[in-house]
């Protein structure tokens, strides 16, 4: 008798060690997918994925028959949707995998993400030239949330292009097929062009050109987002926010502007810092937990937290 309740309580030590060890794994799994990716509104669709894990694990454990066949087939197509749309991200953390590289996987990266600083100059200097050239064009820069493609008139052309000046310039040529159109940028990249935008219906705004009244129209209905209009005939800059036009302004005091609005790429690397914590975090509460299960002693810095 004693023999098997020694048995058992052997068992029950092994099956909760097991446990805190599974627990990790997937902790430590989720962590650095989440380091590879880096990228905020990347990251509320992977929490939503291990939501839905969450769900299928629960509905399994519940014998929720039905519910668990949704959920895993959910998962599954989840998984390979996520593949498709993070098909760098998948590719460097595979190859990462693949090569040991363990330790690199558990270290944040900032490899090729381009300052906020470095966009804005080249907008700036692209929208300075386009001015003094007295080129129309008509830039929708997002600050926050991405733009839904139903605010659009027409959506335009998707590029997915980096930043630069020579593109901005070359896209508002006269000669080009894009020009007429607005150009969408989001964070480092030139989303799309020739995008068409709704006109403002404002009295104000009636005495003003097509693509001021474009940049009133978008401005007026989505609060994410700045619009700088160069004006074709006195190559003037404006910049529209939240229905309101301010005009006209130098090229200093837009890059003033967009220093002040622009907030992406504060955004995108206050999340591994963030990730930092969360993962010291773990680190000590599995510490805690390995203490009192062993009877380890604690260091003292950890103790007074």
């Amino acid at each position: 008798m004693e023999g098997w309740k020694q048995w058992l309580t052997s068992n029950s030590w092994t099956q909760s060690l097991l446990f805190l060890v599974d627990v990790s794994l997937v902790l430590a799994l989720t962590y650095m997918v989440l380091l590879v990716i880096a990228e905020r509104r990347t990251l509320w669709m992977v929490r939503g994925f291990i939501i839905l894990i969450l769900a299928s694990a629960v509905s399994s454990f519940l014998r929720l028959t039905l519910l668990s066949f949704v959920l895993n087939n959910l998962v599954i197509g989840s998984a390979v949707a996520m593949a498709v749309i993070l098909q760098s991200e998948v590719r460097r953390f595979l190859e990462q995998l693949g090569q040991g590289e363990i330790l690199q996987l558990l270290q944040p990266t900032q490899r090729g993400v381009p300052k906020a600083s470095s966009v804005i100059d080249e907008i700036v200097d692209a929208i300075r030239e386009l001015s003094q050239n007295r080129t129309g064009a008509l830039l929708i820069i997002e600050t926050s949330s991405p733009i839904d493609e139903r605010d659009f008139s027409v959506p335009g052309v998707k590029l997915n292009a980096e930043v630069s000046k020579e593109l901005i310039q070359t896209i508002f040529q006269t000669t080009t097929l894009l020009h007429d159109g607005a150009m969408l940028i989001r964070g480092s990249r030139i989303m799309a062009a020739g995008v068409i935008l709704p006109i403002s219906e404002r009295t104000a705004s009636r005495q003003l050109g097509t693509r001021h009244r474009a940049a009133m129209g978008i401005a007026e209905r989505v609060e994410s987002c700045v619009v700088i209009v160069v004006s074709e005939e006195t190559g003037s800059i404006s910049l529209a926010e939240q229905g309101i036009l301010n005009r006209p302004l130098t090229s200093s005091k837009l890059k003033e502007l967009l220093e002040d609005r622009l907030s992406w790429s504060v955004d995108r690397e206050a999340v591994a810092p963030g990730l930092r914590s969360l993962g010291r975090q773990v680190r000590e509460k599995s510490a805690v937990v390995l203490s009192r299960l062993f009877r380890i002693p604690l260091p003292r810095s950890w103790k007074k937290k």
